[in-house]
């Protein structure tokens, strides 16, 4: 079959996450993504990661996947005139760099539609490309502080806490992603290219539910409630007899029935304080002891068992060994096994959303510094070899 995006040649000359990870989703959709890297060090990427097998990056082999690595120093006009070259055979140029950066390499939008009109530029930033805050600095991390995400997450009596993951990098880029087969859309009726402005702190703020009214309209603040959300009940996470964590969500009338059949508590939906919705938030803290008390009698896996059997919606608490080795992850390949030169065997999350007749693929983990120089810059440029061996030892490439 063939992939959805595999007419479409897009150029990444982003680093670290907000970029590239926008480039990985297009790739894992069939895009040919060229990643130009800095021919000294490559992305700094190549090096993150707590753990490194080899000396080696494991987040690396996923965020690269389906990419063709190409060295070239965009510091340098000769680097520029490269990257020129391959914007008359692009579809799309993606990059993160600060507001300005481009224009003063003599790349702005303005010179490079002039050279691809049909040339959509996607950016990622922390700020945007506009507003007075736009040439500072931004990482994924002060995004979601300004974005309201790390506000209202962690425990009340304690500092906003961090998510776990780069979030906030991760959805400026896949809103990047989706702007950028909307600009691909849009191209098909006009012709002609245009710039994708995606901002941390926006792409942040668009999940924010209502935060947003609640305080305008409202004079409502959220605040950090650790595992539970206000007023809805049971919805948290419940001790089991073994140790382990079970989340339960249980608000709705019709489930909260099933969940007290189960517990063998008819009473309960029929005490005025948990009959309805509105009843069982404002006595949340309540029902939540009478379930936990209940829950840390029993293992978790017989817990499980028991609430899945009643069609109360549950699960445990994963880890990694955890998804792994879920027979539902399993069956459904939502972790694959790609080759890799030095790990063999390299586990990583397979292509999300999975389309029925022109899926996505991970065809090969992130490559080698340069391992494509020849296939582009002479396969596709038509450099000759003792041109590209002269960029080479210039450092250009």
């Amino acid at each position: 079959m063939t992939a959805p995006l595999s007419d479409i040649r897009v150029l990444e000359t982003g680093t670290l996450l907000a970029g590239p990870f926008c480039g990985q989703l297009l790739g894992d959709f069939g895009a040919e993504v060229i990643k130009l890297e800095d021919p000294g060090r490559g992305d700094p990427m190549r090096q993150w990661g707590r753990e490194k097998p080899h000396g080696q990056s494991l987040w690396w082999p996923v965020v690269a996947r389906n990419k063709k690595s190409v060295t070239c120093n965009l510091r340098t006009e000769e680097g520029q005139a490269l990257v020129r070259r391959l914007v008359e055979k692009a579809d799309v140029l993606l990059e993160n760099f600060r507001p300005g950066t481009l224009e003063r390499w003599g790349l702005s939008y303005e010179e490079l539609s002039k050279i691809n009109p049909r040339l959509i530029l996607v950016r990622v930033t922390g700020y945007g490309q506009t507003g007075p805050y736009s040439p500072r600095a931004g990482f994924g991390s002060i995004g979601e502080a300004m974005g309201g995400l790390r506000y209202v997450t962690g425990e009340a009596d304690r500092a906003p806490s961090r998510s776990g993951i780069s979030i906030g990098d991760s959805l400026a880029a896949t809103y990047a992603a989706f702007g950028t087969l909307a600009a691909l859309h849009a191209r098909e009726r006009t012709g002609r290219g245009q710039v994708v402005d995606s901002a941390i702190y926006e792409a942040v703020l668009a999940m924010m539910e209502s935060l947003i009214p609640e305080w305008g309209v409202a004079g409502y603040r959220r605040e950090r409630t650790g595992p539970i959300l206000p007023n809805v009940a049971p919805s948290n996470v419940y001790p089991s007899a073994d140790g382990s964590d079970v989340l339960i969500a249980a608000n709705q009338d019709t489930v909260f029935r099933r969940l007290a059949d189960v517990m063998e508590r008819p009473d309960l939906p029929a005490d005025e304080r948990y009959a309805t919705h509105g009843a069982r938030g404002e006595n949340q803290a309540e029902l939540d002891d009478i379930i936990s008390a209940w829950t840390r009698t029993i293992p978790s896996a017989k817990l499980l068992s028991l609430l899945h059997e009643a069609g109360v919606p549950a699960g445990g608490i994963y880890t990694a060994e955890d998804i792994i080795a879920d027979p539902h992850v399993q069956a459904r390949q939502a972790v694959i096994e790609v080759d890799h030169p030095e790990f063999g065997k390299l586990p990583m999350q397979n292509v999300a959303p999975k389309l029925s007749g022109t899926p996505g693929e991970v065809k090969w983990a992130g490559p080698a510094l340069g391992s494509h120089n020849e296939e582009v810059y002479q396969g596709l440029l038509g450099l000759t070899g003792d041109e590209l061996a002269d960029l080479r030892t210039r450092g250009i490439v």
